[in-house]
C-alpha cells in the first residue's frame, strides 16, 4: 500500500489506510493545527532527524485506562515514604529536554528532534501539552509528557535519572487522570515497561470509537499548575 503524501492543506488520510506497520503518511508540518488534527484523528509523528515527518496509526494501539495502573512493591514504598514531590506544567521544557537526550532500555537513539522539541513548546504554551513532573530535593529526577484533548491524555515520552521516578510519574499522571475523568491515556506502541504499569492494547477500530466518545468533552485546556 504507497503511503499518503500530505498537501499543504490541513488533511490526513483516514487511519484505516495505515500500512501493516502503521506508518499512514509523510510530509506536512509541525504547526499546532495539524499536530492536534492528528491527534484527534488517532495519529502521531514519529520520525529521526534524518528522515521526513512520518505520521502513524498502528493496528493496535497501547492504552492506559487510569483504573488499571499498576504499582509495583518499589512504587509502593517510594511513595508511602513521600521520596517524590510531584507538579505539574513547571518545567515542561526540562522534561522534554531530559526525554530527548536521556536513553531508555526499549529505545535506541531519539526520536525527540529540536524540530519536534519546539512544535511541543509551542502547544505547551498553547495549553495543550503538559508535563507531569517528579522532584527529589529540589532536582527534577524524572517525568513525562504529552496532550490532552477532551477527556483523553496522549502520552508521548517519559524519562527517569533515579529509580522508579518515571513510574511514579505515570502513576500521579494516572491518579489525575482518574480525577478529571479521562477515559485513557494514549501509550501509542508497546513497551514491557509500559505493560508492566497495566498497559495493554487495544485494536485501532477500538481505539478510534473510544477517542470519539473522549473528544466529545470540553479541552481542559490551560495550564495545569493550579489543578
Amino acid at each position: 500500500m504507497p503511503v499518503y503524501q500530505l498537501p499543504s492543506t490541513l488533511v490526513f488520510p483516514s487511519p484505516e489506510q495505515a500500512d501493516s506497520s502503521g506508518l499512514l503518511a509523510v510530509g506536512g508540518d509541525l504547526s499546532a493545527e495539524r499536530l492536534l488534527l492528528a491527534y484527534e484523528n488517532g495519529i502521531f509523528p514519529w520520525f529521526n532527524d534524518d528522515q521526513p515527518i512520518l505520521w502513524w496509526s498502528p493496528e493496535n494501539r497501547m492504552v492506559l485506562y487510569p483504573d488499571e495502573f499498576k504499582q509495583s512493591k518499589s512504587l509502593k514504598q517510594s511513595i508511602r515514604n513521600k521520596q517524590f514531590e510531584f507538579k505539574m506544567d513547571t518545567a515542561f521544557d526540562q522534561v522534554i529536554g531530559y526525554c530527548a537526550k536521556v536513553p531508555r532500555a526499549d529505545q535506541d537513539g531519539t526520536w525527540i528532534t529540536d524540530e519536534i522539541r519546539s512544535a511541543y513548546a509551542n502547544l505547551h504554551q498553547m495549553g495543550f501539552a503538559h508535563s507531569f513532573e517528579i522532584w527529589q530535593n529540589n532536582n527534577l529526577v524524572g517525568g513525562l509528557y504529552g496532550i490532552s484533548l477532551g477527556r483523553a491524555f496522549f502520552g508521548e515520552s517519559m524519562f527517569s535519572l533515579v529509580s522508579d521516578a518515571s513510574k511514579a510519574a505515570f502513576y500521579f499522571l494516572s491518579e489525575f487522570a482518574k480525577k478529571q475523568d479521562f477515559h485513557f491515556v494514549d501509550c501509542q506502541l508497546h513497551t514491557d515497561h509500559l505493560a508492566s504499569l497495566g498497559a495493554k492494547e487495544i485494536p485501532r477500530n477500538q481505539f478510534l470509537s473510544e477517542l470519539k466518545t473522549a473528544l466529545a468533552y470540553p479541552d481542559l485546556n490551560q495550564l495545569w499548575t493550579q489543578l
